[in-house]
């Protein structure tokens, strides 16, 4: 579990209700925003949180067995490194204390507003702000930075009769600590990167597991291991030798783009390593025949684990891959129609990531959601930082920014250098609105798709959540992280339409819209 934070956060009494930027998430991504906007002398923002604190994603994992599949070192900001990791891959608890003595080291914790649900974000024409409702009331901006992770919003599965079942059944980022799953019969449904992780602690203490799987994923070993002394204390008192261990580990990692993104034939070695690691930890052939999957590696997210295998083979454990007919009040149908009583169900089916529900809070200038826009044309941003039809607004974790291969947390950096240097562009040139031209969005897209239409991602023989409803890779960056990093170390005003200050026409009385106007109060954009 998560330890509090400490420190003072923003109080009702003192929170300000118009600020010229607000940020509206705070893992990673907002936490940097904050930092790096506090950096730049910056202090009228504010961060809303609708946890009680920082963490995002490792905030709300709290499952058995939580860890990063990206190693320690990698897994941090560049300008906070932590010495003190333990291991070379993080079990959550220790991501989200780092993650919190970030928010105190850089004094942010009293720009956030915490417990605090955004319900919908309006773009207002009439006074080119934002207004932006929530739980704590309205709140509005100038600039909007979402920050909403991608893993955020628990995607649960659609199956007959689930919502009658009697037992205990919860979302893997939505675990119930408080029900003691010892000795029961669980069903996990699911087998991505969370139930991998699950499965084996489960193993060792219920009664009976049963594992439903759909698509069986290529698992790589895990080369996880506690750090030793010297390395302990080479990390927090030799000069630079932290900051080359994390450059070591980024250039091995970026050495996978070439069969990812380039050519797929180069992932062979990877897909041999992942067949003797298989065959090596399952000796038994019919179960060996069900979790060999069927597409090339990389195609869906690489798995990395040393238990995973040796848990399916426990005698307490039944791998069934006939697929879910229904849900019983007390048990699961399968596939042949064979029911299984369980206690208790968990499910691991992952998040919404090219369909997330908090698109159908956010209004744009034209005002249709940001739901709606990507209904139409898919997932579709320029740099992954900015939407047309959304002026003022920058989007963190934006689309085609994700990775299959190292660590999130150097797309936001590079993000962040994009973001921040435009709020400098805009207040330095006194601009009012600014939003990202249809025709240059276009043609980056239409570069980005290129660029994936050689990828294993888009060849490897699976469907994926990388892909959305029109078939398009809306998720992954096609290529190297040091070449999103160029693109987004400096941010290019000509690619924009701006207004400035004075040339604004002046406000009509119109009167400001709220979420109630659009029908759309009770939708959650964070």
């Amino acid at each position: 579990m998560s330890l509090p934070v400490t420190g003072t956060a923003a109080t009702p009494e003192t929170t300000p209700r118009e600020v010229d930027t607000l940020i509206i998430g705070s893992g990673f991504a907002g936490l940097g925003a904050a930092v790096k906007l506090s950096q730049e002398g910056k202090t009228n923002f504010l961060v809303l949180e609708r946890g009680s604190d920082v963490g995002g994603t490792w905030r709300d994992n709290t499952y058995p067995g939580a860890a990063c599949d990206v190693p320690s070192h990698l897994y941090s900001y560049s300008f906070a490194l932590n010495p003190d990791w333990t291991r070379s891959f993080s079990p959550q608890p220790e991501i989200q204390r780092y993650i919190e003595s970030v928010s105190r080291k850089y004094n942010v914790l009293d720009k956030h507003v915490f417990n605090c649900d955004v319900r919908s974000a309006i773009w207002n024409a009439d006074t080119a702000r934002w207004v932006v409702e929530t739980s704590k009331g309205t709140f509005s901006a100038k600039i909007v930075v979402s920050a909403v992770g991608a893993l955020c919003e628990p995607s649960l599965p659609d199956i007959k009769g689930i919502e009658g079942f009697t037992g205990e059944i919860f979302h893997s980022a939505q675990w119930n600590h408080d029900y003691d799953l010892t000795g029961k019969r669980v069903a996990v449904i699911g087998t991505g990167a969370s139930a991998i992780q699950i499965v084996p602690q489960l193993a060792a203490k219920v009664g009976q597991l049963d594992v439903y799987q759909r698509t069986a994923p290529w698992i790589l070993p895990r080369a996880d291991r506690e750090y030793t002394a010297v390395e302990k204390f080479a990390f927090k008192y030799v000069p630079g030798f932290q900051r080359l261990s994390r450059l070591g580990i980024y250039l091995m990692r970026e050495t996978q783009v070439v069969g990812l993104a380039k050519a797929p034939v180069f992932m062979k070695p990877l897909q041999i390593a992942a067949e003797q690691h298989l065959r090596k930890q399952i000796k038994d052939k019919t179960l060996r025949r069900k979790v060999t999957p069927n597409f090339q590696i990389g195609c869906k997210r690489m798995l990395i684990s040393n238990n995973y295998y040796p848990a399916l083979a426990q005698p307490n454990v039944d791998l069934v891959t006939d697929g879910i007919t229904e849900v019983t009040a007390t048990g699961v149908i399968d596939g042949t129609g064979r029911t299984r009583e369980v206690d208790a169900i968990v499910v691991a089916t992952g998040f919404h990531v090219t369909d997330s529900p908090t698109f159908a809070g956010i209004f744009g200038r034209d005002g249709r959601s940001l739901a709606e826009v990507f209904d139409a044309t898919g997932q579709q941003g320029y740099k992954g930082s900015s939407i047309a039809n959304f002026p003022n607004m920058f989007f963190l974790v934006g689309p085609n920014t994700g990775l299959g291969h190292s660590s999130m947390v150097f797309m936001i950096e590079s993000q962040l250098n994009y973001v921040v240097d435009a709020i400098n562009v805009i207040e330095r040139n006194d601009i009012g609105t600014i939003e990202v031209r249809q025709d240059a969005q276009d043609r980056y897209n239409r570069e980005v798709q290129d660029k994936l239409g050689s990828s294993v991602w888009n060849n490897g023989g699976c469907a994926s959540w990388y892909l959305d409803k029109h078939g398009n890779n809306t998720t992954l960056w096609p290529g190297f992280t040091f070449e999103f990093r160029n693109i987004t170390r400096k941010f290019d005003l000509e690619a924009y339409d701006s207004v400035n200050v004075a040339d604004l026409p002046a406000p009509s009385p119109v009167a400001v819209p709220t979420a109630s106007d659009n029908d759309d109060d009770k939708v959650s954009v964070q």
